[in-house]
C-alpha cells in the first residue's frame, strides 16, 4: 500500500476574476473549491492511475470536516488525526492577470497528536511506500521527517521525500528511494544558479552520494532528469501545451512516477511522471485520467504503452 501524508492539509478557494484592483471591491467571475495539500495532490492522482493510496495528516474544525468528506468523496481511504482544538486552514487562489495565493497557517499540532500520527505509521508494512511532501507547520518541530525516518528505519519501506533545503538534505542518511527537487531548489542547497544539464547531473549526483536512491530533478519547460538507482541517466523534454495551472504539478509528478516505477521501469515512470506534471499544468485543477490518458500516447508514440494508465 502507499501512504501519503499531508501535515496540514487545505481547502484551496479559486477565485477567477477579470481584474484584480487592490483596495476596490472586486467580484468574481467564478469560483471552485478543491480539497488539497502536497499529500492528498499525490493520492488524487495515483487515483487517477488506478493506484490506491491511504492519505494520513491532520484536520480540525469545520474546514477539517469538510476536506476529509471531500477526499473520500474523491475515491481515497484517510486515516486523519483529528485535532482537539482548531480549524484546517483554507488558502485563497485569485487568478486574474496575474495568480495570486494567500496560504494561511493551519492550526497547532500538539505533541499527543503528533505521537498518534507516528502511532499510525509504525503501522506500515514492508513493501509499503510512504510519502512525505511539502512544508513542516510551524507548530511542529522542523526535524519531524527525520523523526519519522528513525522511527522507521529498520522497515523495508520504500520512502519518497518532495521536500527542500536542510529538511531535504537532513533526511538523506535515511537513503529515500526517491527525492524531487527542482532545479532552482538544487542549486540552492549548494548555493549556485543551475542553468545546464551538465551543472544539474552533477550536483543531482552529490544528493545521490549523500544517499538518495533515484533523484529527479524538475526542470518546468524543459522537463526532467531521473539519476536512478542503477546510475543511470534519464532525461524526459516538456510536453506542449497552455499552461493554465501552477499548482499540484510537482505533486503530480511525483504520484506519475512512484506509480510507473511499481513496474520496476525507470524511463517510464520518469515519463508519467512528466505527462502528469503536465496535465496538471495544462488544467484548472488537478488533472484526471483522460488528460493524462491523452498526454501518455503523445510523449511515448506508442499508444499500448499507456498500460500505466488504468
Amino acid at each position: 500500500m502507499i501512504y501519503t501524508v499531508t501535515f496540514n492539509p487545505a481547502i484551496d478557494y479559486v477565485v477567477h476574476t477579470d481584474r484584480m484592483q487592490f483596495g476596490m471591491v472586486n467580484r468574481s467571475e467564478k469560483e471552485e473549491i478543491y480539497y488539497g495539500g502536497k499529500g492528498i495532490n499525490v493520492s488524487y492522482v495515483l487515483k487517477q492511475l488506478g493506484t490506491e493510496s491511504v492519505a494520513l495528516g491532520f484536520v480540525a474544525g469545520f474546514t477539517g470536516d469538510a476536506i476529509e468528506r471531500g477526499v473520500r468523496e474523491m475515491g481515497i481511504r484517510t486515516d486523519f488525526v483529528h485535532l482537539p482544538a482548531g480549524n484546517s486552514r483554507i488558502n485563497i487562489k485569485i487568478k486574474s492577470e496575474e495568480e495570486t495565493e494567500l496560504n494561511c497557517q493551519g492550526p497547532d499540532i500538539g505533541e499527543e497528536s503528533a505521537e498518534e500520527l507516528f502511532h499510525k505509521l509504525e503501522s506500515i508494512q514492508d513493501g509499503d511506500t510512504l510519502i512525505l511532501a511539502g512544508s513542516i507547520p510551524a507548530s511542529m518541530p522542523d526535524d519531524i521527517y527525520e523523526k519519522i525516518l528513525d522511527r522507521l528505519k529498520d522497515k523495508e519501506i520504500k520512502i519518497i521525500v518532495d521536500a527542500t533545503g536542510k529538511l531535504l538534505m537532513h533526511v538523506l542518511k535515511y537513503r529515500p528511494f526517491l527525492i524531487k527537487p527542482n532545479h532552482h531548489e538544487l542549486g540552492a542547497m549548494f548555493g549556485k544558479e543551475l542553468t545546464e544539464d551538465e551543472e544539474i547531473i552533477s550536483h543531482a549526483r552529490k544528493l545521490k552520494e549523500l544517499g538518495a536512491k533515484n533523484v529527479l530533478v524538475s526542470m518546468a519547460e524543459k522537463g526532467a532528469i531521473l539519476l536512478d538507482e542503477y546510475g543511470k541517466i534519464h532525461k524526459c523534454g516538456a510536453c506542449s501545451g497552455e499552461v493554465k495551472n501552477s499548482v499540484g504539478a510537482g505533486d503530480s509528478m511525483v504520484a506519475g512516477f512512484v506509480a510507473g516505477s511499481l513496474s520496476g521501469d525507470y524511463l517510464s515512470a520518469l515519463q508519467l511522471g512528466c505527462v502528469c506534471g503536465s496535465a496538471t499544468a495544462f488544467s484548472e485543477g488537478l488533472a484526471g485520467k483522460e488528460e493524462i490518458r491523452t498526454l501518455w500516447e503523445i510523449v511515448t508514440r506508442m499508444p499500448h504503452r499507456g498500460d500505466f494508465v488504468n
